[in-house]
Order: structure tokens, then C-alpha cells, then sequence
């Protein structure tokens, strides 16, 4: 069953600078980022864009500094105005709602969970916590199981009556995260969330945001530079380039099937053994003849691998539950481990 959209994104366009609407038409007409600067002072930072955005799933947002990713997600929350273009949240065109409306959806169907931690420093981790429910205008006893409660699932029990200053990186960022979460919104907005962690650290984090995600089903805009970190998370996969979308879609599918040599650039260095999943390139229907055992749909390559142990003759069969949906042998595994560039024809 096809899932609902709960944001959706509509001819949007950004221009910085004095006259956005004379800037516009330029823009419309072919005019290109580097043109527009050049010749009127004028900044380009979105070109329309189009995206929907389902219930319960993660959309990541990538690409270099200077795409436009940051600008895009926060017209989501409408921090920033398009210059043309909608923003739908659950059907509705946001640009008609006044002050007080757009103070509700950030208090209560959006949070924001920010690269920097914007935590305040003054206020103990527990009152950062249930910052969102403060807001609202609940008082701390109001306020404090939900915000433990979040702290404890993000692996904070007890650091509640702490300050900011007394926490490390990775532990500040998880006071975001449950502060987020305390808010109960349905949307959550991540911008370059877990960039400024130490790796270790940042996947740890990946690896309970996904957790978290199988539980709750939140609507996620996730925005990263990293592509490893985009193809873990990403249900639905945007990529920006200098404000425009290069290519969006399933990130195997992407991975698989670069669009344009610029999104063969970002991917020939993935370790696709480790990201590319058996559904990606078995051959579907259940399998006749011999095999050798039986893998899961949803298992790496890394992993298929290892079970055939340097052997290529092998062939699996791929099961979805109990159900066999295909068959994978250990020559289409080594083929699909090669970039589509790279291949010389037979």
C-alpha cells in the first residue's frame, strides 16, 4: 500500500538579493546560477524543486556546501520564505497561514534537531529536554515524565539534573534528539544532525535514530553531506547541485543507476558490498534448480560474501520472510560490485 505524503514541495524557487522577482524570470527563462551573480548580484539558492515527502519514512537531503540544502529545509517550517513556489504539510499550502498558525506547526507538528546542539547552557539537561512542552506554556512538573522518559530512550537516564557544559558532544547531541522527541511532533528536521560528532560516535547515533525510526514512524527530513550516512539512513534520497535536483529516488536505485556522470562522481568510492542489499540485484521469482542456501532480502552483499567463502559458483535463494522472491548468484553479486562506468562491454 502506497503511503500518504506528508510534506510536499511544488515549483519552489529561492533568489537572494534586492529584486527576487525580476531575478525569477531570469532564472526561468535558463539564466544559470553563475549568471545570475555575475551579471544582476543575485543569488540563486533553489531552482525548482519538487519533492514529496511520505508519512513514516526518512528523506535525506545531500550534497556539497553551497547546494542548497540547508536553505531547502528550512522553508519546510517556513524560517525562510520561497521566492515562488508551495510548501504542503499534510495537504496544506503553508504560504496562506499567518503568525499564529506557523507558531503551531513548529511548536507542535515540527522539530528541529540542529548541527550546533542549540542547547541553553543555563538550563539543566531535563529543561532542555522538555523545551518543545515549555513552550507551550507546561510547567517543569507538567512536563518532566515525557522529557525523562526520552532522555532514558536516548541513553540519558540519570543525566537529567546536568548541564550542558557537563556533557560530551555525542551526549549533547542526544539531549537534542530527545528534545525533539519529548515535542511528540510528527515531522522531524535534521540538519547535518550528527556531522559535527566523531565517527564513532555519529554511528552510533545513525544507528539509534534507526531504531528509534522502526518504533515511532516519524515523517524525517535528514540533511548530510555524507553520502555513507545517506544511503544507511534514506528511505527516499534527494541530491542537490547548486540548488537544483539532480536526481531523487530509492538510494539502491540510485546507487545502482546514476543518473548523470556528476552522481557517478559521488558514488565511486561507496563501499557498495556494505550498502547494496540483496533486493537490489537478485533476480526476482522464486528460484528453480539447485541452490546452496537460503539469504535475506534485505542482507548486504558483505554478507553473501562471507557465506559463500571466496566461492564463485554459488547461488542462493532470497527469502522475504518465509517466502522465496528470487535468486542471487555469486556472478551478478561481483557484477553489481563494479560502478556501471567502469565496466567494459562483453
Amino acid at each position: 500500500m502506497t503511503k500518504p505524503v506528508k510534506i510536499s514541495i511544488r515549483n519552489l524557487y529561492k533568489i537572494f538579493g534586492d529584486d527576487p522577482q525580476h531575478a525569477l524570470k531570469q532564472v526561468q527563462a535558463g539564466k544559470s546560477k553563475a549568471d545570475l551573480l555575475n551579471e544582476s548580484d543575485h543569488v540563486l539558492g533553489l531552482r525548482d524543486i519538487n519533492v514529496d515527502m511520505k508519512d513514516g519514512e526518512i528523506t535525506v537531503i545531500m550534497g556539497l556546501s553551497g547546494s542548497g540544502k540547508s536553505t531547502l529545509i528550512r522553508h519546510l517550517n517556513r524560517l525562510i520564505d520561497p521566492t515562488s513556489g508551495e510548501v504542503l504539510v499534510n495537504g496544506e499550502d503553508i504560504m496562506s497561514w499567518d503568525e499564529s498558525r506557523l507558531r503551531g506547526l513548529r511548536r507542535q507538528t515540527m522539530s528541529m534537531v540542529f548541527q550546533k546542539f542549540a542547547l541553553l547552557p543555563h538550563r539543566t539537561v531535563l529543561e532542555n529536554a522538555g523545551m518543545a512542552l515549555a513552550t507551550q506554556g507546561l510547567k517543569q512538573q507538567e512536563f518532566e515524565t515525557e522529557a525523562t522518559k526520552w532522555l532514558e530512550r536516548v541513553g540519558l537516564a540519570g543525566y537529567g539534573s546536568q548541564y550542558p557544559h557537563q556533557l560530551s558532544g555525542g551526549q549533547q547531541q542526544r539531549v537534542g534528539l530527545a528534545r525533539a522527541l519529548t515535542s511528540n511532533s510528527d515531522i522531524m528536521l535534521m540538519d547535518e544532525a550528527f556531522s559535527a560528532l566523531d565517527p564513532l560516535i555519529r554511528t552510533d547515533m545513525q544507528d539509534l535514530l534507526l531504531e528509534l525510526q522502526a518504533e515511532l514512524k516519524k515523517t524525517i527530513v535528514f540533511i548530510t553531506h555524507d553520502l555513507d550516512e545517506a544511503l544507511k539512513l534514506a528511505d527516499h534520497l534527494v541530491i542537490l547541485k547548486a540548488g537544483a535536483i539532480v536526481q531523487q529516488g530509492e538510494p539502491q536505485h540510485i546507487l545502482l543507476n546514476p543518473a548523470d556522470p556528476y552522481i557517478e562522481q559521488f558514488v565511486a568510492d561507496i563501499n557498495r558490498a556494505r550498502v547494496l542489499r540483496v533486493r537490489s540485484v537478485m533476480t526476482k521469482g522464486a528460484p528453480e534448480g539447485k541452490v546452496c542456501g537460503d539469504i535475506a532480502a534485505s542482507d548486504n552483499l558483505e554478507s553473501v560474501i562471507s557465506r559463500a567463502r571466496g566461492a564463485l559458483d554459488r547461488r542462493f535463494r532470497v527469502m522475504e520472510g518465509d517466502t522465496p522472491v528470487g535468486s542471487l548468484t555469486m556472478a551478478d553479486l561481483m557484477l553489481a560490485l563494479v560502478p556501471r562506468e567502469a565496466r567494459i562491454p562483453a
